[in-house]
């Protein structure tokens, strides 16, 4: 008793000393009681989650009613916030100072000034992290070194990185430092906005900034408590013998009922307003088609553009490199499902139609049967793909979740056409072909669940990274089935406090997706561990929703994987719908069992054992009926089902029942029958390799602790060696890649590919159509074109070649309407070769207003006849991007190179 109050006291909480009393009582009632091992609901090294409190060391949170919980929890960042900071320096928000791996340091004691840094100079090897921690708001300057980078303009009129990118001297919008030491961050394109940009001095070439590091916030040292303020009771209403989950369950609908704005839409979160499609979509399929089907239809509305869905403002200027869209389409039909109401079906068909009309003419791959575009949710590049990756190669990555979503988007399409009398086969044979090329070609038999992704240029490899939201959307929608189902969920790796986004992490990344537990990707993990019946994953997760939400009091995005802190993620918010969603579908979905039907309500409970007893849920409304249920007992079949006192077969609720009725389920009490579970410490993989070409040589530098190097040639793997260089042989056309693997056998992402190619022409576009008078720089020849809705819309030329074959074309280009990040100003014309449509060409945005940033499109492979050949380059119906308005880029140069 005096170790719990002197742990309440020596954090500063005298003030709250009553409070502190009446949480340490709480403790010492029920950690003292013989049957307090009983009640332990999940109980690991890292914390216990009880009945009615959870503990990790010094921290607890005591369920004191339905209505109130007490929380002391400490939150470790500030007290652990490292002398150590690794840092950059940037060019107009880009990383371009040096090499992936490559960072300057400083090892902060007493002083507040750095050394001066000199821009580009390669850095001394980097010591050890002392073991003392830098004290809250301590303000340190930087000083910096631009000479050599000003003298470039002064002579070139551009800046040339390491890379060979350039950066014009009329696109100069500073210098920044980029880090991953808070306030710095290691998100380049958002340095301007976080207050990084480096300030010039009257020292010529000397740029200093002075940034506060370890900036305290209260918010991680205070006592929290919550009680429900707002009126709930025209909500459905939960019990049970578990009090957490009764007084969470209360604290999320409250929570939902705050996040209604005055419009009648959900906002996304309390720092986030507004409706995004894909935050939305998820909350809906999770909670909101059954919670509030109302507002949940008015904010699917408010995502519609064209009579399609709209993809978000995202990387390079949002779809097609971001395609995830459809995932509204999910949402859509679980409302429908859930309310029969057929004017909300006729609305929506025709939306998702013409969406996945456009989707399979610009994202499709024949050779695969899959889509391209990001990952589903994952959509900060450096957070999930490596570095060297431009959003163009993001465009023409294959996902899991993206794909999976794709293959569910579809099926449901096809069950619309069959309800609206409209042909349904050709997306029946596009969901197919999804499927399969999952199943083909993103399978890891050796670990028994799939790959995050095929990434690449132009030819894919295979990322071998676990990706938790799209495992379980596998799982959950039937890509996954029997044994890969069982295998997925009880092989694939969790951690202390649950399953994070990605597995392994990317080293030098700060958390946010990677390193990073999201409770709305855990609640759907659950849901696919529920489904697969694995009681001990689902024991695992269940308690990693519950452990976070009686901590925190509220639901936050995400936490850091390593701590299960709500504190040290890159970008984090209270009042997250998708995890207030997702809560509140660990009572509906996984507890209570409830799924909605075209025939009616489904009720099929999963209740681990440990969560055992009686549960109620009342005043749960389902179309013209008022449904109370209690369900008695534990596993995942019932014993007998009835309501109203007669036999309910199967379980299904009829979707014309009308009135109120009472529903009793008793279980089975019967073991599940899938077990295992990969619980696993938290591992980074290595980091990328840099490799390059020197003549007929592939050299790359070596990395510490490798255990061996992985060549890919082509995109498939060619051999391993513990060489740092591969000679290779003359041919036509090549292109090569390098991973490194440590001693665990984990796999780092492969080197930007490296082309030898003896074949490579181009074809000026100056030379086809008058040139463009923009004053931009850095382009080849004697200048470039503008394609846009208003002028050149169609491009017809031809390509002489001597020898027939397979070929590689794509454009080199630039568009400066918008950031790298964010916008929706993605350029995309169709391109045609000797009459035969070869899909789309994709131009990201490369940073506004850059202009003389020049990179390169998508590539495709066409087959090219001896002599000349017809090219089109066209804008199309199905071009039309996220804008609607601005469709621009400035063309360079076509580029081709024969393969064979």
């Amino acid at each position: 008793m005096k170790k719990l109050l002197s742990s309440f006291t020596s954090l500063g909480c005298r003030s709250h000393f009553a409070k502190a009393t009446a949480i340490a009582l709480a403790f010492s009632l029920a950690c003292n009681s013989p049957m307090k091992e009983e009640t332990a609901l999940y109980s690991s090294e890292a914390f216990t989650v009880y009945k009615d409190s959870v503990i990790q060391g010094n921290n607890k949170a005591v369920i004191l009613s339905p209505t109130h919980i007490q929380s002391n929890y400490r939150s470790p960042a500030s007290s652990t916030f490292s002398r150590l900071v690794k840092f950059k320096i940037s060019i107009n928000e880009r990383d371009n100072e040096m090499p992936p791996g490559s960072d300057h340091w400083v090892l902060i004691g007493d002083e507040h000034e750095s050394p001066l840094v000199v821009f580009g100079q390669a850095p001394q090897p980097v010591p050890d992290a002392p073991a003392t921690y830098l004290p809250v708001n301590y303000e340190y300057t930087f000083r910096v070194d631009m000479s050599s980078v000003l003298k470039q303009f002064e002579e070139k009129g551009y800046f040339e990185a390491y890379d060979g990118s350039r950066v014009a001297k009329a696109d100069l919008k500073g210098f920044y430092i980029a880090g991953a030491s808070l306030p710095l961050s290691w998100d380049f394109v958002g340095l301007d906005e976080k207050g990084l940009k480096l300030q010039p001095t009257s020292e010529p070439g000397i740029y200093t900034l002075t940034v506060k590091f370890n900036p305290y916030n209260e918010v991680g040292i205070q006592d929290k408590e919550w009680k429900l303020i707002t009126d709930i009771s025209n909500r459905p209403k939960y019990s049970s013998d578990q009090p957490i989950v009764d007084a969470l369950f209360n604290l999320s609908v409250e929570e939902a009922t705050k996040n209604i704005e005055a419009d009648s839409t959900f906002r996304t979160g309390a720092k986030w307003g507004g409706v995004w499609t894909r935050d939305i979509s998820y909350s809906i399929i999770l909670a909101f088609a059954y919670h509030e089907p109302e507002v949940a239809k008015i904010s699917l509305r408010k995502k519609v553009n064209r009579g399609r869905i709209i993809q978000d403002t995202g990387s390079g200027g949002a779809w097609p490199v971001s395609s995830d869209r459809v995932v509204w389409a999910i949402a859509a039909w679980e409302i429908y499902k859930v309310t029969g109401d057929k004017a909300w079906l006729d609305e929506v068909y025709p939306i998702i139609k013409n969406s996945l009309d456009d989707d399979y003419k610009t994202l499709y791959d024949k050779e695969t049967g899959l889509y391209t575009g990001e990952s589903s949710f994952l959509d900060w590049r450096e957070q999930t793909y490596p570095k060297w990756m431009s959003n163009m190669d993001i465009a023409v990555s294959e996902n899991l979740g993206t794909n999976v979503l794709h293959y569910q988007a579809n099926r449901i399409l096809v069950e619309m056409s069959k309800i609206e009398g409209k042909a349904y086969e050709a997306y029946a044979r596009h969901a197919d072909d999804i499927k399969a090329g999952i199943n083909k070609y993103l399978w890891m038999e050796d670990k028994g669940c799939f790959a995050q992704y095929r990434y690449g240029r132009p030819n894919l490899t295979v990322s071998p990274r676990f990706e938790a939201l799209g495992e379980a959307l596998a799982v959950l929608f039937g890509v996954a089935e029997g044994d890969r189902a069982a295998s997925v969920i009880a092989k694939s790796p969790v951690t202390d406090f649950g399953v994070t986004c990605i597995y392994p992490q990317i080293p030098g990344i700060p958390p946010y997706h990677n390193n990073a537990i999201w409770p709305f990707v855990q609640s759907y993990w659950n849901l696919a561990a529920a489904k697969a019946g694995n009681e001990e994953v689902l024991n695992h997760g269940l308690a990693s929703i519950y452990r976070a939400g009686a901590f925190f009091l509220t639901n936050y995005e995400n936490m850091v994987a390593q701590t299960g802190d709500f504190l040290g993620t890159e970008i984090n918010s209270d009042r997250m719908l998708w995890s207030m969603a997702g809560n509140l579908a660990m009572v509906y979905r996984v507890l209570m069992g409830i799924s909605f039907e075209t025939d009616g309500m489904h009720i099929n409970p999963v209740i681990p054992k440990a969560y055992s007893g009686t549960r109620t849920l009342t005043n749960l409304k389902y179309r013209n009926a008022t449904l109370d249920i209690t369900i008695r007992g534990y596993g995942n079949t019932f014993r007998k089902v009835q309501m109203d006192g007669e036999p309910l077969p199967g379980g299904i609720v009829p979707a014309d029942l009308t009135g109120i009725h009472h529903i009793e389920i008793e279980m089975a009490g019967m073991p599940f029958k899938e077990t295992g579970m990969n619980k696993v410490e938290n591992h980074f993989s290595l980091p990328t390799p840099l490799a390059e070409r020197e003549g007929q040589v592939l050299k790359w530098k070596a990395i510490e602790n490798v255990k061996a190097y992985h060549i890919y040639k082509n995109g498939k793997f060619l051999e391993h060696t513990t060489a740092t260089s591969f000679d290779v042989p003359i041919e036509n056309y090549a292109e090569y890649k390098v991973s490194a693997v440590d001693d665990q056998d984990y796999e780092s992402f492969t080197s930007e590919p490296v082309t030898f190619t003896q074949t490579e022409k181009i074809i000026e576009f100056e030379d086809i159509t008058p040139a463009s008078r923009l004053p931009y720089t850095n382009y080849s020849g004697k200048g470039f074109i503008e394609v846009s809705l208003d002028g050149n819309r169609t491009l017809e030329f031809t390509i002489p070649v001597d020898t027939a074959g397979e070929y590689l074309i794509d454009v080199r280009y630039s568009n400066g309407n918008g950031p790298w990040n964010t916008d929706n100003k993605c350029a995309v014309r169709s391109l045609t070769v000797n009459a035969v449509y070869a899909g789309v060409l994709v131009f990201p945005q490369r940073g506004q207003d850059e202009w003389s940033d020049w990179g390169y499109s998508n590539c495709r492979k066409v087959k090219l006849n001896a002599g000349d050949n017809v090219i089109r380059i066209t804008f199309e119906d199905w071009n039309h991007n996220m804008n609607g308005e601005v469709n621009t880029a400035m063309l360079d140069y076509l580029r081709f190179i024969r393969m064979e």
